[in-house]
This record gives C-alpha cells, structure tokens and sequence, in this order.
C-alpha cells in the first residue's frame, strides 16, 4: 500500500511540475505546440512595426487629431470608415504605398484639402516588401467591417456575433484572439484555419460551442477539460441569452468565416 500510495504522489507532483513548465513558459508550449498566426495577425503586427497605430488609434480603432483636416481625426480601418477613402484593394493598396491613391492625387481639391490638414499619410513604397503589404491589407480588410455574406442567415449571424462582442475575443472576422493565460496554446483561438479544425469537427460541435460554451468531445477528455477549467477566460454559454435560430445563424456566419472566400472578395461593390 505504502509503495502504492508513494507512486501515485510521484505521478501528481510530475503532473503538476509539467503544469506548471507549461503554464509558466510559453517557450516549452510553443515548441510543442507552435501558434497559429493568421494573415490578420500577421498584418497587425506589420502595421505596429510600421507605426501605424500611432496616427490609426490602437489597433487602427481610432486616430489621433488631425488638425486642419475634413474628418478632424487620422480615420480609423474600422467600422466601415475605409470606404470612405478607398473604392478598391488597389487604392486601399496605393493609400499604403503611395500615400493616396492615383486618381486622387491628380484632383487639385483633394491635394489642397491634403495640404490644410497637420499630418499627412505617409508613403510606404520601398520601405515595405510586398508580403508586408498584403499582410497589412489583409488586416484592414479583416478590420474594416466591410465584408458580409450574401446569405441571409450568415448576415443575421455576423449581427449577432458584433452585438455579442465576439470578434472582442476572436480577433476582427475571427482573424486571431486575444491572449489566455492558462489555455492549451495561450490565446483564444480565431475562426480560421488549423486551430478552428481542431476544435469543430463539424455542426454540430460550433452550435455545441455557441450553446455550451464547450462540447463533450473536449469536456470527456481529463487533459484538454483541465486547460478548459484553467484557462483564465472561457467561452461563455449563450443558450439562455440566444434562442436557438439565432445559435444557428450565429454558426452560419463562423462557418461563413472560416470558408474564407471573403478573403478574395472585392472590397466594395
């Protein structure tokens, strides 16, 4: 029995030594398990490098005061507001490179309106490389709030999922989340690629997670429950805040997602 009872308290202090290697050093874990880092992810950390936050708001949520200028602030990449200035990917991509599109540097009202305002666009031509660029377009274009599914329940879905806040956590168009201490990989997962495989095998298993919070395929399993428990911020259960119509749309906008045929889609009509 003493040998037994020896036994066991060797496996739960190794349990817990590894626990805690793994909680305490994102090295060990990302050897083991690497991150996922999608173009979205890519691009914001492109446009920090590049100082666009600095003038773009954190984020690109809101610019700084521009005085002198029509809009009175540096516009944000959010909320629908590149639009306002670009008509395309390509002149959203000459806004980077050029510092305005072509068209609109031939237009002498717009160059003077230019010239009134304190801060200017910078040029990034020659001082990016081409995949910084499209890593920087995919972010604003992820950001923007610009691109919805034709289909009418994936669009009453992405209302949902802007109401509910869930892009807050799963990063714009579910593009990479936050960070999340104590949880398998350290962040919440996004809506695309290798992570959102893993975690949603099929329909079933996303309306479990909008619902549950969770599904049993994960909860059933004693390693991957632990991190469920640990993890210092859980998916919330939206089964008493949502009916079940809206659960289903809420699904079919994440599914719309992580087909990711948005990702070619013309930025405007």
């Amino acid at each position: 029995m003493y040998f037994l009872q020896r036994h066991w308290t060797t496996l739960v202090l190794a349990a817990l030594a590894v626990q805690t290697a793994w909680i305490a050093s994102p090295h060990v874990r990302n050897l083991i398990l690497p991150p996922e880092v999608t173009a979205y992810e890519t691009g914001k950390r492109v446009a920090e490098r590049f100082g666009c936050f600095g003038c773009h708001g954190p984020e690109g949520r809101g610019g700084i005061p521009n005085p002198g200028s029509e809009w009175e602030t540096v516009p944000a990449f959010t909320e629908r507001v590149p639009m306002m200035f670009a008509k395309t990917d390509l002149e959203l991509r000459e806004y980077v490179l050029d510092g305005s599109p072509a068209s609109k540097r031939e237009d002498e009202t717009y160059q003077a309106e230019m010239a009134a305002a304190a801060l200017q666009m910078p040029a990034y031509r020659g001082r990016m490389t081409d995949s910084e660029l499209d890593a920087i377009i995919a972010f604003i274009r992820a950001a923007s709030g610009l691109l919805y599914p034709d289909d009418d329940e994936a669009g009453r879905g992405m209302d949902l999922a802007v109401t509910n806040g869930c892009f807050g956590c799963h990063g714009d168009m579910g593009g990479g989340g936050v960070p999340n201490p104590g949880s398998l990989k350290g962040y919440i997962p996004g809506f695309w690629g290798a992570d959102f495989h893993e975690l949603v095998h099929n329909d079933d298993e996303l309306v479990e997670w909008i619902a549950e919070g969770s599904i049993a395929r994960l909860r059933d399993n004693p390693v991957a429950n632990h991190f469920l428990e640990q993890q210092a911020t859980k998916m919330p259960a939206y089964k008493d805040h949502l009916t079940d119509k809206q659960i289903r749309a809420l699904a079919a906008a994440v599914r719309w997602i992580s087909g990711g045929t948005w990702q070619d889609e013309p930025l405007l009509d």
